[in-house]
Formats: C-alpha cells, structure tokens, sequence
C-alpha cells in the first residue's frame, strides 16, 4: 500500500495515488487483476434516478469526490475501502446505489450473491434500506418485478435473476451473521457503533468476505477520538484498503468557507447543503456554544470532536479561543507558576509554566525512552501523535523505563533559562515523591500542594475556567495541549463540584492537569490583594 502526499492529485485513470483539496487524503493499493472495473460501476449509478429530494426523478449524476471514490474502494486488490465525509454528501446513497447493482449481478456474476447493510440498529439501516428500494422504484417496471422487498421484521430486498441474490439489514450484533458469506457488506455510519458489538459485527463481516472474495464499504462521518475503531481505519488501514478522508485542518473557525468545503465537497456540486447555509449554521453554532457547536464541527466539519460536553473540561472552541501566534504571544514577566503532573511507572509527566501578570503559557510533556513513542502512540490509539508532539518540541525522552522525577524536574526548571518559579504547584498524593525530587534537583521554591478531589479540583478548575474565558491565558498553538484537554472531562457530584477525570482509559490529560494546577494558583495570588507592611510600636 503506498501513501501520497495530501496535494497529489489523483489520475484520471483511477490508478494509484492520491487526491487532496487541503485536507482530503486517500490512500491506495497498487491496482491488480482482471475483471470488473470501477467505471463498470460509475456507468450503472449514472443509468439511476434520484429517489428524493430537489432532484427527484432526474438521472444521478455522481460528482467527483464520490468518482474518486469509487475508483480507489471498487478497484481490483482492493479489499476495504474507507470513506469519511461531513454530514449530507449522499455517502450512504451512494453506498445503496452500489449494494443494487451488486445484487444485480451487474459487476458479479456469483450466484446467490449476499449483501449485507449494517448499521447501530435496525433504524439507522432503515435509511440506505430506503434508498435501496428508492433506487428499485425508479427502474423500469419489468425490471422491478425481479424484486421481492420485505418490510417486516426483516429489512431485506430479493432479486431473482442472474443467479439471484440478496440484501439484508442488520443491526449491530456479531452474533447474528456468524456463518455468512457476503459478497458485499455496508458498514453505515461506523464512527457510531456501539464499541464491542460493533467491534464484533465488523470482524464477523470482514471474516465472511474473505469466502467469496468479498469488498466492505466502510463510511460514517468523523469519529469523536482517535481510539474509535473508525479512526483507526482511517489513521492506520491495512494492506489491501483503500481510505478516502475529507477532513479539514485542525484549529480553524467553525465558519471558515474554504475549511468547510473540504469536509462537504457536495456543497460545490449541487449535493446535500449548499455552501450559504453551512456557513450560516456554523455560525449559528458558534452563537450558541457548548454541544451545538461541537456537534457541528463533528458531524458538518467532519472533525474528531467529541458531540458530548456535558461534563468536558472545556470545549474545543473555549481552548482555541486562547491559542495565538508566536509574535502575539505575552512576554515571561512577573512571577512564574510552575504546574506540575507526576506521571507513574508508564504514563507522561507534565509541566505548565504560567506567567499570571502576561497570561502566557508554556507547556511541557515527557515520556521514558522505552517503549518508543510510535509504539505508545500506536498502544494509545494516537498513531503518530506522539512523535509529532516531539518533532513539535512540546515533548522529550528522559530515563529508561520511567521519567525519573528529580532529574525530570531539574530539565523543567533548565529550559526556564534562568527563571526561578515562585512556587511549584503539585498533587498532594504523590508528595514524598515530589520532596525528594525537589531535594535531588536542587530546586529552591515553595511547593504547594493541592488535591484532585472534589474540594481542592471543584476551586481550581473554576478558577483555571474564569482565566481561560475572561482572556487571562495566552499560548501559543500546542499539539499536546490540544490533546489533553480534548481528553480531559469533569465528574460532577451532587452538589456541583467538579474534579478531573480521562474521557477514556487511555488517554493523557497530564497537561491538562498541570495547567489548571498553575493557571488556578496564579489567578489566587493575582486575586490577593497586596499585604501592606505594619509597624508595631515597642
């Protein structure tokens, strides 16, 4: 499998390579075998009339990106292919337009052929099931008597000719389809399978395919994180698949036109919603804030945003609003506050440097050498992000096995050049080990000790949330503070307080937790007032 670069275009052939408008990114196997080829395909959608909406009735005309497509996921060799695409841009209509003709027998010639179209439920099947029969009720009248189209307690469509085959709709249960041989699956809107049962359907489904020599489409809009077993189809594929991504680069606004077309290529060509109302809905989203605006950078901009802020610690929004430039990025003036996160055995250590007069910034990260980064990352389900967190120098290697704490230290305060830390903020638990490492690294500063529980994290994240949405902190753009914050979450108790949590098992909020430590005890000592001297007479 070879990868392109994100600004190659694709041969018109269809052959090996890549295409990108700014963000889209495909990868492909090399083309081999004989037999049907994906203009087969392209030729039968176009010979269909649209089932619905504005254009009901007309001829389907395919635009480019769902050309592209085609061309890389039906190409001979190709065993998975993978599309992600912001909301609306007719992916499953396409997919139900391909599972026809297959069950048609129009590019396989396979007796009793087998399509299967999964979904999270039987509902959300519905959908390109609807399609399907949409698709049927456009041919010719003698054409759709070969059909028998059940409705009941099984979604399934019948075609009797040409050795016969068969759609059926399943919902996401392994169990179900255990001993089946599809010649052609769908998986729909993957990013919102339920993770074990949709885990189980998908290596059921892949297992059959392999029988008849089998092609999955695998389509949803972007998943909320790179654990999702759709990232991970989309960050690492394996031999023989074929991923075609329409995502827009991380960090821009909501209502970026150019950034918003990448991810709805549709909008240009007269598919789904047209370029006006995705900006007008962006802004609208961003008019609202919290889970509207997430949402919409989900499921319209196609990017790994989480849709569920009930209990994150900021949204994505709220952080961006803090990233600047290098050139706008405040001075380091006054006293500095350095946030401290004591990774274990295994995971990161982190430091937050924090300037409260200037509101600037500077994070940290660090890991052990052993294992490398690419093999944690790979183990956290972030692929490569690790590496470019230390190509980005937010992140470096230090020790063997484990970050050793006085040393770790002693390198945090070194790259202050010369900056003494008024106080050292820290987790009360881990305090013997902060002692000693304060005593090896030859670090004079007081050291203050607070908790992550409900009462010492309930007044720091609030305070860390006032600086951040009144304006008091300034960073510049970074990757692993980026990365913390988009895993970190709150657990509220009854009485509304607030302490920190992972969003998942595997992720690293480590410098999350080190910035609200010293942003918070930066906004206390900015919120002091100044203690006036008092004379005692004798």
């Amino acid at each position: 499998m070879s990868k392109a670069a994100d600004l190659v275009p694709m041969p018109p052939d269809g052959g090996e390579g890549a295409h990108a408008e700014r963000g889209c990114r495909t990868l492909s196997p090399k083309n081999s075998g004989e037999g049907m080829t994906p203009e087969t395909v392209i030729e039968y959608l176009q010979t269909l009339l649209v089932p619905e909406g504005p254009k009901a009735g007309e001829p389907l005309q395919l635009a480019e990106y769902q050309r592209q497509f085609i061309r890389g996921a039906m190409a001979p060799g190709v065993m998975v292919g993978v599309l992600s695409i912001g909301r609306g841009n007719a992916k499953t209509a396409l997919a139900a337009g391909i599972a026809l003709g297959s069950v048609m027998g129009v590019w396989d010639t396979q007796p009793r052929r087998e399509i299967l179209i999964a979904a999270r439920n039987r509902d959300q099947a519905k959908t390109a099931f609807q399609f399907v029969v949409g698709f049927i009720d456009g041919l010719p009248e003698a054409e759709q008597e070969l059909f028998i189209i059940r409705r009941g307690s099984k979604l399934e469509v019948e075609y009797s000719e040409r050795g016969g085959g068969l759609i059926r709709v399943i919902p996401a249960d392994g169990k179900s389809i255990l001993g089946g041989a599809p010649t052609l699956a769908i998986l729909d809107e993957r990013a919102a399978w339920e993770r074990d049962k949709g885990d189980n359907l998908e290596n059921a489904i892949l297992s059959g395919l392999g029988k008849r020599d089998g092609k999955a489409l695998i389509i949803s809009t972007s998943a909320p994180d790179d654990a999702n077993t759709f990232s991970r189809w989309l960050d690492e594929p394996p031999p023989g698949s074929y991923v075609q991504e329409h995502r827009p680069p991380f960090g821009l606004p909501a209502d970026d036109l150019d950034s918003l077309l990448v991810a709805n290529p549709g909008a240009r060509e007269g598919i789904g919603a047209s370029p006006d109302w995705l900006v007008a809905q962006a802004r609208r989203a961003i008019a609202r804030g919290g889970s509207a605006l997430s949402s919409f950078r989900n499921l319209n901009r196609n990017e790994r945003v989480s849709s569920e802020d009930r209990s994150v610690l900021v949204t994505v929004d709220e952080w961006l609003s803090a990233e600047v430039s290098p050139d706008e990025l405040p001075a380091r003036e006054g006293p500095c506050i350095l946030g401290v996160d004591l990774g274990g055995s295994r995971s990161m250590s982190a430091a937050a440097c924090y300037w409260p007069e200037t509101g600037r910034l500077e994070a940290l990260g660090t890991f052990s050498t052993s294992p490398t980064l690419a093999d944690r990352g790979a183990s956290d389900g972030v692929s490569g992000r690790y590496v470019e967190m230390q190509e980005r120098g937010e992140l470096f290697t230090l020790g063997e096995a484990t970050v050793p704490p006085g040393p770790w230290i002693a390198e945090i305060v070194r790259r202050l050049d010369g900056i003494t830390p008024a106080c050292i903020v820290g987790d009360r638990f881990r305090h013997a080990e902060f002692v000693e490492a304060l005593a090896k690294a030859n670090v004079r500063a007081p050291f203050i000790w607070r908790g992550f529980g409900w009462k010492d994290g309930a007044e720091d994240i609030e305070r860390f949330r006032r600086a951040l949405f009144d304006g008091h902190v300034k960073v510049v753009p970074s990757l692993l503070l980026r990365s913390a914050f988009a895993e970190a979450i709150t657990l509220v108790d009854p009485a509304g307080n607030h302490k920190l949590a992972k969003a998942r098992s595997l992720g690293r909020i480590d410098a999350a937790a080190a910035a609200v430590l010293a942003i918070a005890e930066g906004a206390r000592r900015i919120a002091s007032p100044a203690r006036k001297a008092r004379f005692a007479w004798a």
